[in-house]
């Protein structure tokens, strides 16, 4: 293909809705990931809920990320805009609220209701206005790409994602220098803001075949169906796994960084993953184009198992670059075959309700990871943090051992089923 063809396919190949949805993706991604870059903290050294910021990150991403079945049901009732508008608005009030926890002339409010209370009510009410975006821009990609250019829009689509995941903090750090680091959840709701008024002047609702129309019986019957397959749950538990060492990058990092590295710009550190993603995704994925997916996200879950090693061994800055680098190979490895074999788990009649659960583990190991991220930084911080690393690095080797185990059974059932 010349690049005089690759350039019209990108030109031609796409309605004008699909490059407002992911301009609009891409700043909504760099608000978020400039948030949750500094959440831990902020709720640890600011807030002053030390001993369960883990445990409140945790939730609000597990929130976040377990209710975009359910939030299908609005874009349905409502189309695509209003749902984006009301998404953006939402985040715009959670965002400034969650900011006032830390600021002086916030603490009567907090103080009303308690501030441990007003720190879950902010963070809940944000995560469910976030889980609105993500089957509006999914949405969105598949509506606009025409015949022949879908998985050029998921491409482009997942690369400024990371591209806002890389920004973000980026630019989280010098707001948290200049001005604060509450006024990061500040600069998170005024983009917010921008993003309200760009859907509402500037998005159209997006053309294309009408799916099926979803209601909240069906997502409650649709969930049953998914909890009723042992196999595919089975998968998405061991696969939580990965998820568990992957927000360690929000959770235990931040700290360490600073209390055991002594290196303060901590959100640099959060974006090697995101850029390391940028750049090696498409050739590891044409490398491991032949490999079967569930071979795929095994080795990759065993290079990020081991990447922790390496940060805790070296206890150096640069160590933990190379580790985060790695884990970021293992991510590029196992994430582009991840959803391929979720649908290979799913009968045929049934994939569209099966790849809507896939989501699940980052739910589960966000959840998780909180918990698990305060018992880490209360346990070994400031006694032995070498030791949060190792612990991260057996939890990912049980997962790796625990998905060759499932695969060993699931190969043999089928072999005994002559398939």
């Amino acid at each position: 293909m010349t690049l005089r063809t690759s350039a019209s396919a990108i030109i031609n190949g796409f309605a004008p809705s699909f490059w407002v949805a992911n301009t609009l993706e891409l700043f909504e991604r760099l608000a978020y990931y400039g948030a949750k870059a500094v959440l831990t903290v902020y709720l640890a050294n600011k807030v002053g809920l030390h001993e369960e910021a883990g445990f409140l990150a945790g939730l609000f991403n597990a929130v976040l990320y377990a209710l975009p079945v359910v939030a299908g049901v609005f874009v349905d009732k409502y189309g695509f805009k209003k749902t984006l508008m009301a998404c953006f608005f939402i985040f715009c009030v959670g965002y400034f609220l969650i900011g006032l926890a830390g600021m002086e002339y916030g603490q009567s409010i907090v103080e009303v209701v308690g501030k441990k209370t007003y720190v879950i009510s902010v963070l809940l009410l944000t995560a469910i206005g976030g889980s609105l975006i993500k089957p509006c821009i999914v949405g969105t990609v598949a509506k606009t790409s025409r015949p022949g250019s879908q998985a050029l829009g998921f491409s482009i689509y997942y690369t400024l994602v990371n591209f806002g995941g890389a920004l973000g903090p980026i630019i989280a750090y010098y707001v948290r220098q200049d001005l604060g680091i509450e006024f990061v959840l500040i600069m998170s709701s005024i983009t917010s803001l921008l993003l309200f008024f760009g859907a509402c002047f500037f998005f159209s609702e997006p053309e294309g075949d009408v799916a099926e129309k979803k209601t909240f019986s069906k997502v409650f019957s649709d969930m049953v169906l998914v909890f009723a397959n042992v196999k595919f749950m089975a998968f998405l538990l061991i696969f939580s796994g990965f998820w568990m060492m992957f927000w360690q990058i929000y959770y235990c990092l931040p700290f360490y960084a600073t209390d055991v590295l002594h290196y303060n710009a901590f959100e640099f550190l959060e974006t090697v993953d995101a850029w390391t993603i940028i750049l090696i995704t498409i050739p590891i994925t044409a490398l491991a184009a032949k490999v079967k997916p569930i071979t795929a996200m095994t080795i990759g879950l065993g290079l990020a198992s081991v990447s922790w090693i390496i940060i805790g061994v070296g206890g150096t800055v640069l160590a933990t670059v190379i580790g985060i680098m790695l884990f970021a190979l293992g991510e590029a490895t196992q994430a582009p075959r991840f959803y391929e074999y979720v649908s290979s788990l799913a009968p045929k009649d049934q994939v569209g309700t099966f790849m809507g659960f896939a989501f699940l583990p980052i739910a589960i190991g966000s959840f998780t990871a909180g918990i698990l991220s305060d018992w880490l930084r209360s346990s070994y911080l400031q006694t032995n943090p070498a030791m949060m690393w190792y612990t991260l690095s057996g939890i990912g080797i049980v997962s790796t051992v625990l998905l060759i185990v499932y695969n060993f059974i699931i190969s043999k059932s089928k072999s005994a089923l002559g398939k």
